[in-house]
């Protein structure tokens, strides 16, 4: 549904997009710069925050390093897109409008759905009761207060996926007067080559983070964590990394979703159940010839610019691109003065070479350091934001569309 403003009858088409992540700001940078183009589009950013989250940084925020206030209202500027801060706590994908904290409602012609993803709380008893997840700042801030309190005792890392990687390193070496224990399923860098996983193992063995591998936390207690077979790990405080979930909203608006609620779209990210919407970051079921992405900010940056272009050649009249990504690295910091990367094949598999040590670490903080500057030159320059890796033939769906 479009409206009609002052005497001249000027249409304008009102895009909203929801969450300003990685993908979310992607998407609304680049609208937003290309919209100031012409008359006629409305961008709305809805956010449950003004500050932007390096969710990359949320490791060293959880150990007490202070990050850099990142204002979303800030970098918008002077782009005519709006901000508006709340929950988004209902979608209705039928009369195209979005309920925020409940008493507010905006209406759209399109929306892009870019909520992502947080710890998954409940898919172990007592970790959304006793556990720190690490889905925001505030998550991250509550965790470093509660370990600037212990001056001993035992840190339980409970995933030893990246994110639990990075964390136990960065735990261990900021607060050397505690235990930490890194508790999975998968050993640490089990993804890697022998030579980048054998490093993972080396640095956290240097750090003193004892690993646990092959083991599966059932139960989260206020004083530790029990395993299967009934083994107990008592803990003084327990950051859980191990899963993410999304929004159920999309679900409860009536839109197609697989069956981690992700949104599943066609080739140009568009929901295939209602094409007003666009689906990208950790919120999207987004299908490459080598199966369907998995979240990250190498993928999450790409979706948003490509989701901005797609719209924007639907409002010139013409038909929207298909969407191709491949990744290409695998960054790990272990600690403030080491790293690792594993480069990578366009399907995520991991190649031969890899970085260590003092070039990974640069390596490293160049990758995590360079949304923010991107977005910025987004505004002056859409298309400096339009350049990934496609992939080759893996990414290439041999389907009929």
């Amino acid at each position: 549904m479009s409206t009609q403003q002052g005497t001249g009858m000027t249409v304008t088409h009102r895009v909203v997009v929801l969450g300003a992540g990685y993908a979310g700001m992607s998407a609304a940078v680049q609208l937003a710069a290309r919209g100031k183009r012409r008359q006629g589009v409305q961008v709305t950013v809805v956010n449950a925050q003004e500050r932007f989250t390096e969710r990359m940084r949320l490791h060293m925020t959880a150990t007490g390093q202070q990050l850099a206030e990142l204002s979303i209202p800030e970098l918008l500027e002077g782009t005519g897109a709006r901000f508006v801060r709340g929950w988004v706590t209902a979608v209705d994908a039928d009369a195209k409008t979005v309920r925020i904290d409940d008493d507010r409602v905006l209406h759209y012609d399109t929306l892009v759905y870019g909520l992502g993803s947080v710890a998954d709380a409940s898919a172990v008893p007592g970790v959304e009761d006793h556990a720190y997840p690490l889905s925001s700042a505030q998550d991250a801030e509550a965790l470093a207060e509660r370990l600037g309190q212990l001056g001993s005792g035992t840190v339980v890392v409970g995933g030893s996926g990246l994110t639990g990687i990075e964390s136990a390193a960065e735990i261990a070496e900021r607060h050397p007067e505690l235990d930490v224990v890194l508790l999975g399923r998968a050993e640490p860098g089990a993804a890697m080559k022998p030579k980048a996983k054998a490093y993972v193992h080396a640095a956290l063995d240097r750090l003193g983070v004892q690993v646990r591998a092959g083991v599966e936390v059932v139960k989260v207690l206020p004083d530790g964590v029990e395993l299967a077979g009934g083994e107990s790990i008592a803990a003084d405080a327990v950051l859980w990394t191990s899963g993410t979930r999304v929004s159920p909203l999309a679900a409860a608006a009536g839109l197609a979703v697989d069956q981690r609620g992700r949104i599943v779209t066609d080739a140009a990210l568009r929901s295939v159940s209602h094409p007003d919407v666009y689906a990208i970051g950790d919120a999207a079921a987004i299908r490459q010839g080598y199966g369907v992405m998995h979240g990250t900010c190498q993928g999450g940056m790409p979706t948003g610019v490509h989701a901005a272009l797609s719209i924007d050649r639907v409002l010139k009249g013409k038909q929207p691109k298909p969407f191709r990504f491949g990744y290409y690295h695998t960054p790990v910091s272990l600690g403030r003065g080491d790293a690792v990367v594993q480069f990578t094949r366009p399907d995520d598999s991991p190649r031969r070479i890899c970085l260590t040590g003092r070039m990974a670490v640069r390596y490293k903080e160049t990758v995590t350091a360079s949304p923010w500057p991107t977005f910025g030159r987004m505004k002056k320059m859409p298309a400096s934001g339009a350049f990934w890796p496609r992939g080759g033939r893996y990414t290439r769906v041999r389907e009929a569309r």
